[in-house]
């Protein structure tokens, strides 16, 4: 028996390494893929994007004195022309952004990839007595990225626009003391995360009114970003508000894309944690062939070992190909008929269908199927260890140890 135990042990040893191995492949993989194909994915798609508002200002020539030495050495007094930038003052805005999350895979990786549609209001004020020339310019949220759709307008009337680099701009004549309504809309795509950037540093915002509309109900905000001050749960998602009458802060509005499971990570994951598995497979299985009087040679256990192997060992390159729900299902598949079918021709068709089918189920598929639940894996398994244990315990209440172990 002490040997029997012994050759289990060296078995479970052997596997456990090879699941290492195995996982630490997976994550490797997974790392290697995702620094090449993010940039990839940002290049056919977009980047992550951050909206800043627009700017406004007009430039003024004035004559400020100045003093020549003359080469007599005479000081002579004149005017120099000097010319300076006037920026206007952003009285007021109101935009709406609508994002529209489609993930997309990459090899072992999904991405949060999003189109966005922006329809922005902003109010600026000449507060010069006289007409000027102003400038408005607009910096584009992301520089890898398409703008379809693409608009300005001052007042309702179309504005001839110049792209500069990263930006465009657009000039127009603004009476003095007058408001007026700049409006920009565009439709664009972007990856990972959408921000909204008052200004560098602390900003003062005045009379300011964001509202975001979702496709998607995992809503979640970035560090050092403002919550939403109100927010609206519909069919689709959430409609988010921002709204300050006077705000000074150095904080942005930031929507990070949830992320779905990841089926690389994913893959390791489960690979890393398959001793566990296995453990509780190859004491469920000591102790009813025990029991039992059931006679399983340490070769027979090499080979159950072996096919819960081909389960990780197949999820982990078939994820590359298919769905993840779909590959797991399948390799799980694969797996209980490589033991059920063994287990058939050593012991016999109930032993194999009924206690050995049932402990795979429970301690390689739910085992696994626990790493689906992100928050809920290790409760999950706990739960599963405590009932175990309790089952065990039962079962083994009235044995004779040292008889058995004779």
């Amino acid at each position: 028996m002490v040997k029997r135990i012994a050759a289990l042990v060296f078995i479970f040893a052997c596997t456990s390494v090879a699941w290492f191995i195995l996982g630490a492949t997976i994550f490797a993989r997974s790392d290697g893929q995702g620094q090449v194909l993010h940039g990839a994915v940002a290049s056919i798609w977009g980047a992550p994007q951050e909206q800043k508002p627009p700017t406004a200002a007009y430039e003024v020539t004035t004559q400020q004195p100045v003093t020549n030495t003359m080469p007599d050495g005479r000081i002579v007094a004149g005017m120099q022309p000097v010319r300076s930038t006037v920026a206007l003052p952003l009285e007021a805005t109101d935009a709406r952004v609508d994002l529209g999350l489609e993930h997309r895979q990459k090899g072992l990786l999904w991405y949060s990839t999003y189109k966005v549609g922006f329809d922005g209001s902003y109010k600026f004020r000449n507060s010069d007595h006289e007409s000027r020339d102003v400038t408005f310019t607009l910096r584009f949220p992301a520089a890898k990225a398409i703008y379809d759709d693409f608009t300005m307008t001052l007042d309702d009337k179309p504005l001839f626009f110049r792209e500069q680099g990263d930006s465009v701009g657009a000039t127009a004549t603004i009476a003095g003391g007058k408001v007026a309504i700049l409006a920009i809309h565009y439709k664009s795509q972007g990856l990972d995360s959408w921000r909204y950037n008052f200004g560098d540093d602390i900003s003062k915002v005045r009379d300011f009114r964001l509202r975001v509309h979702t496709n998607f109900h995992d809503v979640d905000f970035a560090e050092n970003t403002l919550s939403p001050t109100d927010k609206r749960q519909t069919q689709t998602g959430w409609e988010l508000t921002w709204a300050y009458h006077s705000l000074l802060s150095g904080f942005q509005i930031g929507i990070p894309m949830p992320e779905k499971l990841q089926p690389g990570p994913l893959a390791g994951q489960i690979s890393l944690f398959a001793p566990v598995s296995l453990f509780f497979f190859f004491f469920v299985m000591f102790i009813i062939t025990t029991l039992r009087g059931i006679e399983l040679h340490p070769m027979n256990y090499f080979f159950l070992a072996a096919a819960f192997f081909a389960f990780h060992l197949l999820l982990a390159y078939l994820v590359d190909h298919i769905a993840l729900s779909l590959a797991f299902v399948i390799c799980a598949a694969v797996s209980v008929l490589l033991v059920i079918s063994y287990l058939r021709l050593v012991v016999g068709p109930r032993f194999a269908f009924m206690e050995a089918a049932v402990a795979q189920f429970i301690y390689l598929v739910m085992f696994s199927y626990a790493f689906f639940f992100k928050g809920f894996t290790g409760l999950s398994i706990t739960i599963g260890s405590i009932l175990t244990l309790f089952v065990i315990m039962q079962m083994t209440g009235r044995v004779r140890w040292p008889e058995k172990f004779a």
